[in-house]
């Protein structure tokens, strides 16, 4: 099965600037070791939430929001997709994120087979 990763930073996570080199290169090095297990495909990190750009249509018209459509400490940071045997696999390979025990979280959602 396959399970997208959706990783949430959280605030403490998110603020690289005010962390310690150790504590960055400690958080480098679990993700660098994330990407080496079995089964992970690393996805990216992605750009701050407040760079982000809304869509809706709305009676045809399209309107755009700046920033995210939730709050900013709920924001969708990076992802990755883990393909394993089943949901305890991917809730193991979720608790090696860095972020998880920082104050983030992870989402694991399924991916739908065509």
């Amino acid at each position: 099965m396959k399970y997208m990763m959706l990783i949430n930073l959280g605030p403490q996570a998110r603020d690289w600037r005010t962390m310690t080199v150790e504590q960055q290169k400690a958080i480098a090095t679990g993700y660098q070791a994330l990407n080496q297990t079995p089964g992970v495909t690393p996805g990216t990190r992605l750009q701050p939430p407040e760079t982000a750009t809304t869509v809706r249509v709305q009676d045809g018209q399209t309107l755009t929001t700046d920033g995210p459509f939730v709050e900013i400490k709920e924001a969708l940071d990076g992802y990755f997709v883990y393909e394993g045997d089943d949901l305890d696999a991917a809730i193991q390979v979720a608790a090696k994120v860095p972020a998880a025990s920082m104050g983030g979280a992870i989402e694991i959602r399924p991916m739908a087979e065509r």
